[in-house]
């Protein structure tokens, strides 16, 4: 069992996935900064300083900070673009490798060696 689970680690497809995780977080931290120290300030300006970190609705005793909601919301959408705009990226330098280039018209290499001989044989019968 540990053999078969060093094998499936050893896979190029899982060491891909968790490259991608650790890049994926490490991203996310900085789209998060960017949202909550520059995003958020200049939406709080247009907005008269509201910060959306700080706002909250009560309910009896239960508090919502749908502020920290609206900013995931935010980091979200960023992320997904981000993400939209790699993909598609991707695909188009896969689209590009896999379509073959104009390829130049062949020269037409003249008959064939088997050609030269069936004339010279047809040549030779009569």
């Amino acid at each position: 069992m540990l053999s078969e689970f060093k094998d499936f680690i050893a896979k190029g497809n899982v060491m891909d996935m968790a490259v991608g995780i650790i890049i994926g977080a490490a991203f996310t931290a900085i789209v998060t900064s960017l949202v909550e120290d520059l995003i958020n300030p200049i939406i709080g300006v247009f907005m008269g300083g509201v910060d959306f970190g700080g706002l909250t609705a009560t309910v009896g005793e239960a508090t919502f900070t749908y502020g920290n909601f609206i900013m995931a919301i935010i980091n979200f959408l960023i992320i997904a673009f981000v993400v939209f705009m790699l993909v598609r990226y991707v695909n188009k330098v896969k689209a590009a490798a896999e379509s073959p280039a104009e390829e130049a018209p062949a020269e037409d290499p003249g008959p064939s060696e088997l050609d030269i001989l069936k004339e010279i044989r047809d040549s030779l019968a009569k």
